[in-house]
């Protein structure tokens, strides 16, 4: 039974001192003044709900930095016996896309609750995103502040907003006493993962409404920065839901991923687009983003020649893209990020591994000794499995990482890379774990594949199918099958001998290069590497990838990566390469009629063996 601590009485025993415990956090800073009454939970964990749904009608959403309210839960450890009750290391959590938070039970953030961290000893700091739920997401909750929602639509984790927001919050929690200035972490998965890594980036700046950054501080002045984060299953650049194809996991730096434009991952971004107009505040025409004009202009698709597609992109890679801000690649002054311990999903098809690795790659480059841990496995988004033993190693991981750099609990954390395999059926247990100082240390060996015939991929090849078992959206999880049957014309297909010995173990980006001959418009190539089971005759997706064909250079020797991931070819089956220039409705059809002729192929598979 919660117990309201206001009132409450502590009996003390000898030699005790009384403690003064909080029975509410924030007060004048929310919509009215009003401070967020806190409510002792039967463990003793405190929790805070600012929202507007108050005993009296009382509205004690969080008025932010630029008057927004803000809807928010703040978790506290259960009331010290004696001492102070205060500076404890703080967690900002951050939700997913259409998923605002529940409150210190909330399960999405990839790691321990809100619950668990405050029976540790951490204040924690849930906030609903700009637009979503009570923080002007639902009608009700605009219509209790007009003023104030008016502008409070879904920025998309703009850094100059959404992160703004939960600097700003933190701010305030510092001045309060309630949490140590120097010890605050940010977790977050999907959504929430892209501000967890903005967090870090930004570190210990904040980004100004005209893009310009400035020193970080509470609104009393302290001076603050992230000690850690832990982003699970996110992006870090703005391109993530529309790959080119064209960066490559051997290189250090990315300028080349919105140019040409790349490939909507269809299924997806509508999915997202609309579970944002059955729960969100979208911006109205002309606002910042125009999720409306955004949407439309990927329905339309090519051609992307267009002002707003150039206008978009730049605004997204400006203050979307923790990839860009790491870079400086908007004139800003670079800066090591807080540690970092990046979770991703080789089976995750709306936010491919690459969305780390083009991260991770930049920093190893730029500040070496800096120190960040990798972990990618066959968890997080659709089409992943999650089986429960990969999310608990996964979850125990985040919380040793956090504990250790805010609150210097357990050993070091190494910054290393772990791959767990993906196996089938999902009750089987992940191939691994294996670890390596690098991502390319990961890979030593290499199993190489040519073909030089000429093979012609068609905008229309394809069995829909096939394509629609693979969609994570229509289709199945990472173990579905299809049949292993030829697709028919228009598809490039290439079968590998099948392994001697032991097999090999996939461990890394699959790499394609070819002498390319493109007929047509608008052409792309859909990228599938896929083990083929003999005896039960069908076919399982391992990797796969979008290719954009560039219109100022479409012919020529070229070379682009699938998708990394982990798998094991067992002797008897069989690797296959297929290159359509279809996948939907994963990736949307080209508006344009191609065709691409391929020849002299040649595959190279990173594999986890030395050869």
């Amino acid at each position: 039974m919660a117990v309201a601590l206001a009132g409450a009485s502590l009996t003390l025993g000898a030699g005790q001192a009384a403690a003064a415990t909080r029975g509410e956090v924030l007060a004048g800073f929310t919509v009215k003044g009003q401070p967020i009454p806190c409510v002792a939970q039967a463990d003793g964990v405190r929790v805070c709900h600012g929202d507007g749904k108050g005993p009296k009608g009382d509205d004690f959403r969080l008025k932010t930095f630029d008057g927004m309210p803000l809807a928010l839960v703040v978790t506290l450890p259960p009331a010290p016996s004696s001492g102070p009750d205060g500076d404890y290391p703080l967690v900002i959590q951050s939700h997913g896309w259409g998923d605002p938070p529940t409150g210190p039970d909330d399960g999405q953030y990839g790691g321990p609750t809100a619950r668990q961290w405050a029976k540790e000893g951490y204040a924690v700091v849930q906030l609903a995103a700009r637009g979503w739920g009570d923080s002007c997401g639902s009608i009700n909750s605009r219509l209790l502040d007009l003023p104030g929602c008016l502008n409070g639509y879904v920025r998309r984790a703009d850094f100059r907003y959404e992160i703004r927001d939960a600097q700003y919050v933190a701010g305030l929690l510092v001045d309060e006493g309630i949490a140590d200035g120097g010890r605050i972490g940010a977790q977050g998965e999907s959504y929430g993962a892209g501000t967890s890594l903005a967090l870090a980036t930004l570190n210990d700046r904040v980004m100004n409404a005209d893009g310009s950054l400035s020193p970080w501080t509470s609104p009393k002045g302290t001076p603050l920065h992230i000690a850690a984060a832990a982003p699970f299953a996110g992006w870090s650049d703005d391109t993530a839901l529309a790959p080119n194809g064209h960066w490559l996991d051997t290189q250090t730096t990315a300028t080349n991923r919105a140019s040409p434009v790349g490939v909507q991952k269809m299924s997806i971004g509508r999915g997202l687009f609309t579970v944002g107009m059955q729960g969100a505040f979208y911006a109205p025409p002309g606002g910042d983003p125009d999720m409306m004009l955004e949407f439309a202009l990927a329905t339309a698709g090519e051609p992307y020649d267009r002002p707003q597609v150039r206008a978009m992109l730049k605004a997204g890679a400006q203050f979307h893209s923790s990839y860009d801000l790491l870079a400086g690649t908007f004139g800003t002054a670079r800066r090591a990020p807080a540690p970092l311990f990046l979770v991703n999903g080789f089976t995750d098809d709306v936010f491919w591994a690459d969305e780390v690795l083009v991260y991770y790659n930049l920093l190893r480059s730029l500040y070496p000794s800096a120190p960040v841990e990798v972990l990618f496995g066959d968890i997080g988004h659709q089409r992943a499995q999650s089986k429960p033993a990969d999310l608990m190693l996964a979850g125990g991981r985040i919380h040793a990482f956090l504990a250790y750099y805010l609150k210097g609990a357990g050993p070091q954390p190494a910054t290393d890379v772990t791959a767990l395999t993906q196996t089938c059926p999902k009750s089987a247990p992940s191939g691994g774990p294996y670890t390596a100082a690098t991502w390319a240390a990961l890979h030593p060996g290499v199993v190489s594949f040519s073909a030089k015939p000429t093979q012609t991929i068609l905008s229309a090849g394809g069995d829909p199918k096939v394509s629609k078992a693979f969609d994570p959206v229509s289709g199945g999880l990472s173990c579905t099958t299809a049949p292993a049957a030829d697709e028919g014309r228009g598809v490039a297909t290439y079968r590998l001998p099948t392994p001697t010995g032991s097999g090999y173990t996939l461990l890394g980006s699959p790499t394609v290069t070819a002498d390319l001959k493109v007929t047509g418009e608008f052409a792309y190539i859909a990228g599938r590497l896929v083990d083929i089971d003999p005896v039960t005759n069908t076919k399982t997706l391992v990797a796969r990838g979008a290719y954009r064909i560039d219109p100022k250079a479409p012919n020529g020797r070229q070379t682009f990566q699938l998708s990394a991931n982990g798998w094991h070819f067992a002797p008897g089956h069989f690797a296959q390469l297929e290159l359509l220039g279809r996948d939907a409705p994963f990736l949307r059809p080209s508006n344009g009629v191609f065709s691409i002729a391929v020849s002299n192929l040649e595959l190279k598979l990173p594999i986890h063996e030395a050869r």
